[in-house]
């Protein structure tokens, strides 16, 4: 009985309102890609209408196991294994900038025959951690002025620029773009001073800029052809219907199509050859047009209340590495929703991210359930200690 109670005893210490509303919104999630995926299940991959809801629960099974994983793992050892998992996360996206799997453009994938692998996906919570765990070691430091801070600064902003660097190279905008927000904002609520956070911007932005015009010389290019049309033409997409503007411009019809209520379950046309992957980062387009405004809104609510769960806890914990992680997992979390339904929207260009627990695919779900286990754990963690700075 003791590991019954022992479960017990975990699940009662978790947050349960980021619980609940994260497993809704796995679930309605999971039964969307059913409708959502049914014609690209038949046509593309030759297979009956669950294919890609068979394979998602696959993947959410292999989630649920990193979550007790990740959850029975106390947040002071993360130190012993993090330095071995931001190596491999490097390496991995390091062999991706030459042997990568080329997919809608970016060479972002891993292919193993059974299964494919996105490193980058991964290099998002081991960025958070690393950046966290490298602010609560140097945070007395940093905030001492008698202290030298230049070398631990640079050590930070080498740690937290390196992957985005390397995703960026794989031509993986979207995500690259994500991970250098969470470096930022990160950055900004780090213990470094002012002044030294000014500094280390614009010398950190001036050798970006190098290294930008030295890969313009060497390759002819920054961005490639793709991502170069869609910062171009993404404020009015339907005008470049037959080229850039494809994706979007199929987006609005589909929420239009899906009015208040919705049109009903199963019951899209923009899914039938006018989305391409509905299923994957324009699922949003298929719930509005399916579900309507009303349901959308909800969806909506239930993000907010995640990430004001995610950073009340960040301003409640003691522990600074606590606090940092939240700050960054926060980030992360908002910075999908924002991007994603930004470009689909046609607020920004179309990069092309998924959407937290509605949309399809292995590496982002598993990271992000690993991810939000990070989070109940240092929510345990809080409701168990007695007095610890």
């Amino acid at each position: 009985m003791r590991p019954i109670k022992k479960a017990a005893r975990t699940f009662s210490d978790m947050d349960k309102v980021l619980f609940f509303t994260s497993l809704i919104l796995i679930v309605f999630g999971s039964l969307n890609i059913v409708t959502a995926s049914s014609r690209e299940a038949v046509v593309n991959a030759d297979a009956n209408m669950f294919y890609y809801f068979f394979k998602h629960v696959i993947i959410l099974i292999i989630s649920l196991v990193a979550f007790i994983i990740v959850l029975s793992i106390e947040t002071k050892d993360y130190k012993k294994w993090l330095p071995f998992i931001y190596i491999v996360v490097f390496g991995l996206n390091l062999f991706l900038i030459l042997k990568g799997v080329a997919t809608r453009g970016a060479n972002n994938w891993i292919d193993l025959g059974f299964m494919k692998i996105q490193p980058s996906e991964l290099a998002k919570p081991t960025l958070i951690l690393a950046l966290s765990l490298l602010f609560r070691k140097n945070y007395y430091k940093l905030k001492d002025p008698k202290e030298k801070h230049d070398m631990i600064i640079w050590q930070i902003i080498g740690f937290g620029l390196i992957l985005p660097v390397l995703v960026f190279l794989q031509k993986d905008l979207g995500t690259a773009i994500i991970l250098f927000g969470i470096f930022a904002v990160m950055f900004i609520f780090s213990p470094i001073t002012r002044s030294e956070k000014i500094k280390a911007s614009l010398i950190s932005i001036g050798v970006i800029a190098i290294l930008l015009l030295v890969r313009l010389s060497i390759s002819g290019y920054i961005l490639s052809d793709a991502q170069s049309s869609r910062l171009k033409n993404f404020f009015n997409p339907c005008s470049k219907y037959e080229d850039t503007g494809y994706q979007v411009c199929n987006a609005f019809i589909a929420i239009n199509n899906g009015g208040l209520t919705g049109l009903g379950l199963g019951k899209s046309t923009q899914k039938y050859s006018y989305i391409p992957e509905p299923h994957t980062d324009m699922v949003f387009a298929i719930i509005a047009e399916e579900n309507g405004v009303v349901v959308c809104g909800l969806i909506f609510i239930a993000y907010l209340i995640i990430i004001y769960r995610i950073l009340k806890l960040s301003m409640t914990t003691r522990r600074m590495s606590h606090r940092y992680t939240c700050i960054g997992v926060a980030t992360y979390f908002f910075l999908h929703i924002l991007i994603n339904l930004g470009g689909l929207f046609g607020i920004i260009p179309l990069t092309g991210v998924p959407l937290p627990f509605l949309s399809y695919g292995g590496s982002f779900t598993l990271s992000l359930i690993a991810t939000m286990a990070v989070i109940q754990r240092i929510h345990i963690e809080l409701k168990n200690e007695k007095i610890k700075v």
